[in-house]
């Protein structure tokens, strides 16, 4: 690491958020200005830095000095003080009133503002009411330096001390001192690990009831991070004994104060006769959101059905406006789908999943039904729109989020229409689908389709198979693979390994599956790369 001790003379970029700066500085031994880029929260013109880092050469910039370690120290030339004051940094002084102290107080200007303020009313043009803004912006300015060289004193990152301080403000101090651990809580980028080694710094015991608290918190994060909805006891207590370094049995009282105090919400959900193997921990908003998800799909479900069909012929009709041929458990979806307020359409590729929902449209728009059209990703609603030639949109934007404010379409705002279907939902979290389901009316259709064997949202959850297993709605499968399909060999492994066989692995010219074989697996990676930068294009 490189130190720079400079003076900044001018602020070339300042994010007030994470402190993130770009200056310009005057600096020993450098005839030119150097530019130097990192986290310097509150920094001023005429500051005085003394910087660690290392030199680098950025391609449109280029020198610059990237500083990881910043102090910051009181200009001691005239110059520098008079620079330093009239930067705005002290409420009450500009540049004017600053060449005016400095001219008065000389070197000595800083200690007067420091010990003995009211001398400043030596200087003509200031009087009692701007003294009294000196001093208590002063008083502001000294606070922020002090809170910043603690965390700094203690490991805390220039960012996130920059957070704790925007966050805090005043009470920084304080409440990094009584519960380091309320930062995982209140900040977003600070988790429980960073507020563990703050608190390790600043002698916070091993086994104190918040650190315990948080390290419980901070698992059941990580198991939704995972996929999981909810922790069982016993899973929860041998997660958070491996990261706190303690013993289960230590967890289980502190378990019991987070479900009085409702930090978490306790369910059972077995009968087993383990009272730790039989009861969920939720995060509340996982609870909520399953709970939330079932009491929508419940109230939609024995809605009002809006629409009037002419079911006679309706096979026949819908055939030949679509010019397809659809075979028995595909016209039976059809017919499901425009007598049932919800159901679900699954099947593996292949299977006619996008021509039976064109089926399903097509019925809808005879009876003059208002549809719209969702999926969970851009690419899939792109796909459903080009298989349907109708607008589809993101679920996101269905529901016009705007951050931060959230979802603008909710029970208070719901969606406009009779029927909503939505593509590839074996991609949508437990938390977005509730988010959807709130904004659905109980009148509307709700039409889920998507294969339950594909790979798990992101997010917590696994919506779709959930849905279906609970076997309360209308559930269609497609599971005859079209003679389109058969030509993919990708389709018939993908069926052939969800049905615990085999897949085909000989290599064929005419082929759209391959199989290499690498007994070495160092050199996989590099044959990957290969592949898609080679061969797939």
């Amino acid at each position: 690491m490189e130190r720079l001790r400079c003076v900044v003379e001018r602020i070339t970029y300042q994010n007030g958020e994470n402190g993130y700066a770009v200056i310009k500085c005057r600096a020993n031994g450098y005839q030119d200005l150097v530019t130097v880029v990192g986290n310097m929260p509150e920094v001023h013109v005429g500051s005085v830095l003394n910087l660690g880092g290392f030199w680098k050469v950025d391609s449109k910039f280029g020198r610059q000095f990237s500083m990881t370690e910043f102090e910051e120290t009181l200009p001691a030339t005239a110059y520098g003080i008079e620079k330093y004051l009239g930067s705005g940094l002290v409420k009450g002084i500009g540049p004017k009133f600053a060449h005016q102290i400095v001219a008065k107080f000389g070197k000595d200007t800083l200690d007067i503002i420091e010990d003995d303020p009211d001398r400043l009313l030596e200087v003509y043009g200031i009087g009692k009411v701007r003294v009294e803004r000196i001093k208590q912006s002063w008083q502001e300015q000294k606070e922020v330096k002090n809170i910043m060289l603690f965390l700094q004193g203690h490991d805390v990152s220039t960012s996130h001390a920059t957070k704790i301080y925007k966050t805090y403000g005043d009470d920084s101090l304080k409440v990094v001192k009584e519960n380091p651990y309320r930062l995982a809580d209140d900040i977003w980028g600070i988790g429980f690990r960073t507020a563990d080694t703050i608190a390790e710094k600043i002698g916070f015991g091993h086994d104190q009831y918040v650190r315990l608290r948080s390290g419980l918190l901070y698992a059941l994060n990580q198991l939704a991070d995972d996929g999981h909805c909810f922790a069982y006891k016993n899973m929860l207590l041998k997660e958070g004994a491996e990261l706190l370094d303690v013993e289960p049995s230590s967890l289980k009282e502190v378990v019991e104060e987070m479900i009085r105090n409702e930090d978490v919400i306790l369910e059972t959900v077995g009968d087993s006769g383990d009272k730790d193997k039989d009861t969920a921990i939720y995060l509340p908003p996982f609870y909520f959101a399953e709970t939330g998800v079932a009491r929508r799909l419940n109230e939609i479900y024995g809605g009002e059905h809006q629409l009037s069909f002419r079911n006679e012929g309706l096979a026949d009709r819908i055939q030949k406006r679509t010019s397809i041929q659809y075979d028995p458990v595909q016209l039976e979806a059809i017919q499901t789908a425009v007598t049932s307020k919800i159901m679900l359409l699954t099947g593996g590729p292949g299977t006619g999943k996008t021509t039976t929902t064109l089926g399903i449209i097509t019925a809808y728009r005879e009876s003059g039904a208002h549809i719209l059209l969702a999926a969970p990703t851009g690419r899939a609603a792109k796909r459903l729109s080009e298989a349907t030639g109708m607008e589809a949109k993101t679920i996101h934007r269905l529901l016009e989020v705007k951050p931060p404010e959230g979802y603008q379409r909710n029970a208070e705002n719901p969606l406009e229409g009779d029927v909503l279907i939505v593509d590839e939902c074996s991609m949508i979290d437990i938390m977005l689908m509730y988010n959807l389901l709130k904004a659905v009316p109980d009148t509307m259709t709700l039409i889920l389709v998507g294969d339950v064997d594909q790979l798990p949202s992101v997010g917590a959850g696994n919506v779709l198979r959930d849905i279906i297993d609970s076997e309360r709605y209308p559930v269609v499968c497609l599971t005859k693979i079209f003679r389109q399909a058969q030509q993919s060999r990708i389709i018939l492994n993908a069926h052939r390994i969800n049905q615990g066989r085999m897949p085909d692995l000989s290599n064929g010219k005419n082929s759209d599956f391959f199989f290499i074989e690498e007994e070495d697996p160092e050199k996989v990676p590099d044959r990957i790369v290969e592949l898609v930068k080679t061969r797939l294009p």
